[in-house]
């Protein structure tokens, strides 16, 4: 995993100032985000193994797949294929994301909540959040029903946990159960 990161590293800065200097930021992680699910599929981790294939022609198959992209992106899908970096394309998307949110002075929280959230609900979450940490908030929910009820929100390594198991746990803890 860390090799990986470190890997995707470059890729993702070299992306992130490109987008950043061509002020197109939200086309980039568009692309990548397109790129990085086509490339996760069973049929491009085929091709992309594949000995017979140059990698011009994976090149065009991917770029041609992930949809619409600019001469830049295209350019960018080469040279990933020509260092054969298409194994790391989730975190070189993950990893230009991190910088974009950085830049923009947003964070992620991952919301796991036990029931589907409504807008209003998740906005309201959102709203005490940006209030808490003073920037936007970008909210990532899941829905995990052993929560039981509730939510639990992580930012970052910081995590605030308001579902009934994890307030079961801490009373089980509190009775040494």
């Amino acid at each position: 995993m860390a090799e990986s990161l470190t890997i995707a590293r470059p890729y993702a800065e070299a992306a992130f100032k490109l987008a950043s200097e061509l002020g197109q930021l939200p086309s980039w992680s568009d692309a990548l985000s397109r790129l990085s699910t086509v490339v996760g599929t069973d049929v491009a981790r085929d091709l992309v193994g594949n000995p017979g294939l140059s990698a011009d022609r994976l090149a065009r198959l991917l770029a041609d797949a992930a949809g619409e992209l600019t001469a830049e992106q295209r350019n960018f899908v080469q040279v990933l294929a020509s260092n054969e970096r298409f194994p790391v394309m989730a975190e070189i998307a993950s990893q230009f994301e991190a910088l974009r949110h950085a830049h923009e002075g947003v964070i992620e929280a991952h919301v796991a909540s036990a029931y589907p959230l409504t807008d209003e609900q998740l906005g309201e979450i959102v709203a005490t959040l940006e209030g808490r940490f003073g920037r936007k908030v970008q909210a990532v929910v899941t829905v995990e029903p052993e929560l039981i009820g509730g939510v639990s929100i992580r930012i970052g390594d910081e995590v605030m946990d308001a579902s009934v198991r994890g307030k079961l746990a801490k009373l089980a803890g509190a009775l040494k159960v």
